[in-house]
């Protein structure tokens, strides 16, 4: 119990003041300008997370050919999600909700993407389905 409460403390003194503000904003907001700056916010941190996923998928490849088949269909997929959030948007658009509308739509697309290349991390041994080996 005093683990926990001690964990808990140094948390609260490494979060940085401003970021525990943005994070009350973001659940408390009333406004668009803060709403479209949350979203934007929580597609930046999911955005940096796919990156860091992919990343590690590209580097378990070893064939070069598949590390290409990797990059086409990572720049298919972001052109694909960026023209479904254009469109999803779209009867918003020129508004002042489209930007939080506009990246809510990524955010989404961009957390399913992350967890389907995630999956390609747990690949089993011998999984022929399964584009990326296992770790070594």
């Amino acid at each position: 119990m005093a683990y926990r409460l001690l964990l808990i403390g140094l948390l609260l003194a490494i979060a940085s003041p401003a970021s525990l503000a943005r994070a009350d904003d973001c659940v408390n907001t009333q406004d668009q300008a803060t709403m479209n700056e949350c979203a934007d916010q929580s597609l930046r941190e999911f955005d940096a997370e796919l990156n860091s996923v992919y990343k590690q998928d590209e580097q378990r490849l070893k064939n070069p050919d598949t590390i290409k088949l990797l990059v086409s269909a990572q720049r298919s997929w972001v052109a694909f999600r960026d023209a479904e959030c254009t469109f999803s948007s779209s009867r918003v658009a020129g508004g002042s909700v489209y930007p939080m509308v506009y990246s809510t739509c990524l955010d989404g697309l961009t957390q399913s993407r992350t967890k389907e290349l995630k999956a390609y991390l747990k690949c089993e041994e011998g999984d022929m389905s399964c584009p990326v080996p296992a770790a070594d």
